[in-house]
């Protein structure tokens, strides 16, 4: 018999999705019950998410789910449904949880914004379409919430509709995601007549179970690689990455819950839920769509760790950040370590959060300013958030032992060292971790240390609501390394549905002194560049052409205005001057001809139709009333003249004889 929360997995969506609709009701513009609501809906979802992770540690890869028919059309049935296992369990308490040390932090950081209830509607509607992503047991069920998290992420980053930088950036976001999603649609059509089912999992006839996967069979690969678009888009990768650090310009808040637990972490999500679908036919553990997976994933990786370098924005550092980790994800998914990517993603929504938040924090008390350049020895005004931040950064750039981040990244880096098909994809990774501690110190540096510049002058710490957040996901980063050490890596273990074994043992491994060297090498670089760093970047003063070509984001957007974005404006244009000057003509000459006839039968219609009939009708009329004359009504003028004719007829005979 399945647990209750099998059979009501639903309410934990549902919870956060009426605390909106509520919202959006009853309260006001600025009603500080709206952000109550909000919190209260996402802690009520973290209580139920909890519910449902108890029953998956009943034993290794423990799954159920709960199908039902949607709607019927003729003959066939809609179904779909939810479904329990220690993906989905763990997804629910890491995105309910950071979810809501984002809700408490936006009490503070959103509490002087006329539209305060607004956004604390939109933020619980976020974090609904991301839980019901979660728990679809059905690829339909998936796209549909898949869809709403992407009109979600559209409403909050162009929350501050009044900017025309946050409004193009909301429909750079909406557009860009929509199309990855056209080839996910069409993966789905496809999936769907192939298996003749979208439900992952139905008692053996699920697409994702041996009768499902044997039907799809050969062409596993094409509609393995059209849905890995979709997750391409959301997820920001190559060549698809373009919005992501665009979404900066929605509120701090929303950058978190974007980059950390709900919209990018979709994409990742998406191809370890149909990984069977893609591994289908591996040869040691190689496909063609895990391959392709694979070196998406490195270039992402590389080539946002570059990008970040050379940025000024806090917040846009941290996004470049969070595509190369979602590139490392992807990495570690092609090359078969499933588990180690989902360990990084559940670690990497804790501290990118953290990180978020933080910046947040940053932002705030130097009075809404972003640029790094402009701040500088927040550490002894800003305590609380330094100490936090520097968790955030120790942890993304993979210090060992106390910090999650680093035991992931190792396991991610020993699954790509021991992929069969190439070892660059390694040594390409090694190169990311070296630029990520880099780029990590290099914001250290700007934002905490060294002498005040004009943004700190009058910097102050983040009141507690926002600090409070900030402590707890830092404590949570540092917890979670517990469960991922190679000593005891039960989480692993949970995800891969294997035991758990406690080896002191193996903690000691070439791979953690490799990374450590690694890490020690960006942090020191970063330290000899950076130590003496002022408004002036070093690297801009030594290499000014590399550092404006990383600092213009190696002129990719620039590279798809002059390209697809002409392209369309060009096809546009030429579309617009074909249905003015082509089209249009045809339709006014066809126009033209058919009122040349309407003339001419018009003519035809009065001059002869019409006349000859009129003219018929007088003749009828003329004969009509001289016939008339003849009748006068009177009995004795009518005997008369059948006499008369009778006489006539009497003479005709005589004659005749």
């Amino acid at each position: 018999m399945s647990p209750w929360i099998v059979d009501h997995l639903w309410l934990v969506p549902a919870v956060p999705l009426a605390a909106s609709l509520l919202i959006l009701s009853f309260a006001g513009s600025r009603s500080k019950g709206a952000a109550a609501l909000a919190i209260i809906g996402q802690l009520i979802a973290l209580v139920l998410a909890v519910a449902a992770f108890i029953p998956t540690l009943q034993e290794p890869g423990w799954r159920a789910f709960h199908n039902f028919t949607w709607f019927t059309f003729g003959e066939n049935a809609v179904r779909i449904g939810w479904v329990l296992d220690p993906l989905a369990a763990a997804m629910l308490v890491m995105i309910t949880l950071v979810g809501l040390c984002i809700f408490v932090f936006s009490m503070g950081y959103m509490a002087e914004d006329k539209n305060f209830s607004r956004f604390f509607a939109y933020l619980s509607f976020f974090s609904a379409a991301m839980l019901g992503v979660v728990i679809a047991n059905s690829l339909l069920l998936l796209f549909v919430c898949w869809e709403l998290v992407g009109l979600a992420s559209y409403l909050l980053i162009g929350f501050w509709i009044h900017k025309p930088s946050a409004a193009a950036a909301a429909k750079k976001a909406f557009i860009t995601t929509r199309i990855g999603d056209l080839g996910f649609f069409f993966g789905i059509l496809w999936l769907y007549g192939s298996s003749g089912t979208l439900l992952f999992y139905d008692d053996g006839k699920g697409c994702l179970e041996s009768a499902g996967l044997l039907a799809v069979g050969a062409s596993a690969t094409f509609i393995a690689l059209l849905i890995f678009s979709g997750a391409v888009g959301k997820s920001g990768q190559f060549p698809l990455h373009v919005w992501l650090p665009e979404a900066m310009e929605g509120p701090t808040p929303v950058s978190a819950l974007i980059h950390a637990a709900t919209m990018v972490a979709a994409g990742v999500f998406l191809v370890a839920r149909v990984y069977p679908l893609f591994s289908l036919g591996a040869v040691d553990g190689v496909t063609p769509s895990l391959t392709v997976v694979v070196w998406v994933g490195v270039v992402t990786a590389l080539m946002a760790a570059l990008i970040a370098i050379a940025q000024a924005d806090i917040k846009r550092i941290l996004a470049y950040s969070t595509v190369s980790q979602l590139g490392l994800m992807m990495v570690s998914l092609g090359v078969g370590g499933v588990a180690a990517g989902i360990m990084h993603l559940l670690a990497h929504g804790f501290f990118k959060a953290l990180l978020f938040i933080g910046s947040g924090s940053v932002i705030h008390g130097c009075h809404h300013e972003h640029d790094i350049r402009k701040m500088g020895g927040l550490r002894r005004v800003m305590p609380v958030t330094f100490l936090t931040y520097a968790v955030g950064m120790m942890t993304l750039s993979g210090v060992p032992l106390f910090f999650s981040g680093a035991w992931t990244k190792e396991e991610i880096l020993h699954q790509t060292a021991h992929w069969p098909r190439s070892q660059a994809p390694f040594y390409l990774m090694l190169a990311g971790v070296v630029l990520t501690a880099l780029y990590m110190t290099r914001q250290m540096i700007y934002v905490f240390f060294g002498n005040r510049r004009a943004a700190a002058e009058h910097a102050h710490e983040s009141p507690r609501v926002m600090t409070v957040p900030l402590i707890v996901l830092a404590l949570g980063t540092i917890a979670l390394s517990i469960v991922v050490t190679p000593a005891w890596p039960w989480l692993h273990a949970y995800l891969s549905g294997e035991p758990a074994r406690f080896e002191i043992a193996r903690l000691i491994q070439p791979m953690l002194f490799v990374s450590l060297a690694l890490v020690a090498a960006g942090i020191g670089l970063g330290l000899l560049i950076y130590r003496r760093a002022g408004a002036f970047d070093p690297l801009e003063r030594s290499q000014p052409a590399l550092f404006r070509f990383l600092e213009n984001k190696m002129w990719i957007d620039e590279l798809y205005a002059h390209t697809v974005i002409a392209f369309s404006r060009t096809a546009a244009v030429l579309s617009d001057w074909m249905d003015r000057y082509i089209w249009d003509g045809f339709v006014r000459a066809f126009g033209s001809i058919g009122q040349a006839f309407g003339i001419l039968t018009k003519g035809v219609d009065e001059r002869g139709i019409n006349a000859a009939v009129d003219e018929g009708v007088g003749s009828a009329r003329g004969v009509g009333r001289v016939m008339s004359l003849w009748h006068s009504g009177q009995i004795q003028t009518y005997l008369g003249a059948v006499a008369i004719g009778m006489l006539a007829l009497l003479l005709f005979y005589v004659w005749l004889a």
